[in-house]
């Protein structure tokens, strides 16, 4: 088959599409033939060796992907081959014609959702839905959504909308503030503009919820723009550290979920055509290492997915 496969760390260019041994399943695990995986902000970081995490090299990064069951190891009924799934990897493995998932962590693809789809809501969907559980946006408040035009911000700001909230999103380019404003925000700001905060702070009085995925100077900026008793969720580092709490405001946790209870939930909201993934660009197998230059450099809006073809 063919993979994409990371021999050092380093830029995108590190990215290689080779040929590499098709996997077999072992016990408790199925072969799915990838239909679309989903590329995400952490694993540009993993590559660059900038990660939360580290992988043994050489390695198949992505770690979720949804396509068809082609085969079935030891203990796994034979009744799975050919279901549309969508699962995550357990870290690596996604960038590749065909993957080896453990079978309790698939997740039925629902009728009307495609591949492509589904895996954009598997990570996004189920991080959007728990954040959003957690923060409990009410009808009338006001929610800042950062990163609105990315793929979990866009969740969000359907899910806070879908609540009866206010919502104010910030993204870095117009074209993604006009996705924002576009799924429901009724207010967008550039948040590399001097003075957003004033902006905000003029046309709400003050926010209720922050859902702050960016971290950094942005972060707490914001979170200087939530009233006493605001909550704060702080889930992302992508422009510096993660943001401390202020001891005005209140700190959202995560929820005591499933995470495979998440997905699946959103996955049925998007059956249901209360929830719309952003797709804002998917490339090739061979063209993994140009995807994750895009990424990078803030030129994709939504989710960024991989297409392998066999």
């Amino acid at each position: 088959m063919r993979a994409v496969v990371l021999r050092r760390y380093g830029g995108p260019e590190e990215l290689v599409a080779e040929d590499v041994p098709d996997p077999v399943a072992g016990p408790g695990q199925v072969v799915i033939e990838v239909a679309a995986a989903g590329i995400t902000f952490v694993e540009t970081q993993v590559r660059a060796d900038r990660g939360p995490r580290r992988v043994e090299l050489p390695a198949v990064l992505g770690n979720g992907v949804a396509g068809t069951v082609r085969s079935v190891g030891e203990g796994v009924a034979a009744s799975l081959v050919g279901a549309l799934v969508v699962s995550t990897l357990g870290g690596t493995g996604g960038y590749a014609e065909l993957a080896v998932a453990a079978s309790g962590d698939l997740i039925p693809v629902p009728d009307r959702l495609s591949p492509e789809l589904a895996v954009a809501l598997l990570a996004d969907g189920r991080t959007a839905v728990g954040l959003t559980r957690a923060a409990a946006p009410r009808p009338g408040e006001w929610v800042l959504v950062e990163a609105a035009g990315g793929g979990v911000g866009s969740l969000l700001v359907q899910l806070a909308v879908a609540a009866g909230a206010r919502v104010v999103g910030a993204a870095s380019s117009a074209a993604k503030r006009d996705l924002a404003a576009g799924l429901g925000a009724e207010l967008v700001v550039d948040y590399t503009v001097p003075g957003w905060t004033d902006a905000v702070r003029d046309a709400t009085g003050g926010l209720d919820v922050v859902f702050d995925g960016v971290g950094g100077e942005i972060g707490a900026a914001a979170q200087s723009l939530l009233k006493d008793g605001g909550r704060l969720s702080a889930y992302g580092m992508a422009g510096g550290p993660m943001t401390v709490p202020d001891p005005r405001v209140k700190a959202v946790a995560w929820p005591d979920a499933d995470l495979r209870e998440l997905a699946r939930e959103a996955l049925a909201e998007a059956a249901a055509g209360r929830l719309r993934p952003a797709i804002g660009a998917a490339y090739r197998l061979e063209d993994a290492a140009e995807a994750h230059a895009a990424i990078e450099a803030r030129a994709v809006t939504g989710k960024t997915l991989l297409l392998p073809a066999r």
